[in-house]
Formats: C-alpha cells, structure tokens, sequence
C-alpha cells in the first residue's frame, strides 16, 4: 500500500464514524418528537377556554407614600394595613397577599384596596 492508500483508509473509517453518529442522532429524535395534529373539538376547545374571563385577579401592589404627590412600591402590606381591613393572615396568604412584617404605618389607599380585592374574591365571576 502507498502513503495515499493509508490515508484514504483512515478518511474512510471517519466516514463510517460520521454516519453512525448522524444515524443514531436521527433515531434519538424520532423517539422524542410525536406530532399530534388538532381536531376541530380540540380547536373549539381551546378558543372556549381562551374567551372566558380570569376567575381570579391578581392581588394589588402596595405602596407607601415617598414624597409630595409620589407613591413608591412596597415589598407588601403591613399588618396594621391587613387588620383595618378585616383580613387576618391566614386570609392573606390564601389570597396570594404579599406581607411586608417590618412596615410599620398605615396607608389609606391601601386599605381601601385591599377592602375591594377581598370582596370581590368573595364573589368569583
């Protein structure tokens, strides 16, 4: 053999070596993909779904009075805000509330807000 038949050799074990890895990655991603097509219930389905109002709102941010005419965002309520609108805090975790322990005041926006957040999850649409 001649120094090109060596090389034309070791060229075409890389060939092989090519196509089984080529293969094998084609075998794996036939195992994975699983196309569905939808129906027309399916489709209808899902429009339904999409038309309907939220059932729940998400809570309201808080906020905290940072200057003349400026609000700022709290990290959540403060107890004293959650007690003088009634919810305890068993009610504001179920509700998804945020509590800010640390703060310390009441804000009337708040309160107010958080009075008409808790009566409409009361009553859902």
């Amino acid at each position: 053999m001649s120094c090109n038949d060596e090389n034309d050799l070791s060229d075409n074990d890389e060939f092989h070596n090519r196509e089984d890895t080529i293969e094998t990655g084609r075998q794996n991603s036939q195992t994975f993909i699983a196309m569905t097509t939808w129906q027309k219930r399916d489709w209808q389905q899902f429009y339904e779904l999409a038309r309907r109002p939220w059932r729940r709102h998400r809570p309201p941010r808080p906020v905290y009075p940072s200057g003349l005419n400026r609000v700022a965002p709290a990290q959540g309520y403060s107890l004293s805000e959650l007690d003088d609108a009634g919810v305890d805090l068993d009610q504001a975790e179920s509700l998804g509330l945020p509590v800010d322990a640390g703060r310390i005041g009441v804000y009337g926006p708040n309160v107010t807000v958080l009075r008409e957040f808790v009566r409409s999850s009361r009553h859902p649409l």
